[in-house]
């Protein structure tokens, strides 16, 4: 059974493992567990998937709560993949800060990912202006 979380506390450790997991950690700072301690701790929104307990998926933002919020990590384990974790993930972000436009920069991999769940594509990001048009 999945079960999303608001984490205020999520724990570098965790967060690093599920960078590494989701294939993220090829573009993220992963061997620097400062740097992913400095991520998760200035980070003022994050929203965490967990099978039975364990992390399997992270969506970590930088908002101010009206006018935009940066998703600037959207991870899931890639065992977990394709079952809508990222979806709901990116859904919770969005109904935390719903006047706000989320945006994001999608990693290579994933640039039809974002259009197939209903973001509108710009030129270099993504943004989701009403949490009803998610697929």
């Amino acid at each position: 059974m999945i079960t999303y979380t608001l984490e205020k506390n999520l724990s570098p450790e965790e967060f690093r493992e599920v960078l590494v997991h989701s294939g993220l950690g090829a573009r993220r700072p992963v061997e620097d567990l400062e740097r992913i301690r400095g991520m998760v701790t200035n980070a003022n929104l994050i929203l965490t998937a967990r099978d039975s307990g364990r992390l399997i998926g992270v969506a970590r933002s930088v908002t101010d709560f009206f006018y935009c919020t940066y998703l600037s990590d959207l991870a899931v384990y890639q065992t977990h993949q394709g079952k809508g974790i990222g979806t709901e993930l990116i859904r919770r972000t969005k109904l935390h800060a719903p006047q706000a436009k989320l945006i994001l920069l999608s990693a290579p991999a994933a640039i039809a990912y974002y259009p197939k769940i209903g973001m509108s594509r710009h030129e270099h990001c993504y943004f989701l202006d009403d949490v009803k048009l998610l697929k």
